[in-house]
């Protein structure tokens, strides 16, 4: 059995409460949080990767050999660089953190 100490306001913790009342079963409420969680880094990385299209197609270039070269200072640092470059670092951690969370 797990036991959570949550540090949250007062105000969440009292909504949080009422919630868990509501709540017959924990382990189908915990199971829906993960559930929330999984389906919203999906989200996510469908949108980041739906952006990151757009730049690989505008530079014809896939995400994989741009980064490296962004990496290694062989682009320039205008705002589409940077802006590629942040959504390909995003989409990297939200795949892993959805990798966690179905691993």
């Amino acid at each position: 059995m797990l036991h959570l100490n949550l540090n949250v306001q007062p105000q969440t913790a009292k909504r949080l409460k009422k919630v868990l009342e509501y709540s017959r079963d924990e382990e189908a409420f915990a199971q829906n949080i993960i559930a929330y969680q999984v389906a919203e880094l999906k989200r996510a990385i469908l949108n980041l990767k739906l952006d990151i299209n757009t730049y690989e197609d505008k530079y014809k270039m896939s995400s994989a050999v741009f980064y490296e070269k962004f990496q290694q200072g062989q682009t320039n640092d205008s705002e589409d660089m940077l802006a590629w470059a942040g959504l390909c670092e995003m989409l990297e951690k939200n795949e892993k953190q959805l990798q966690g969370l179905e691993g």
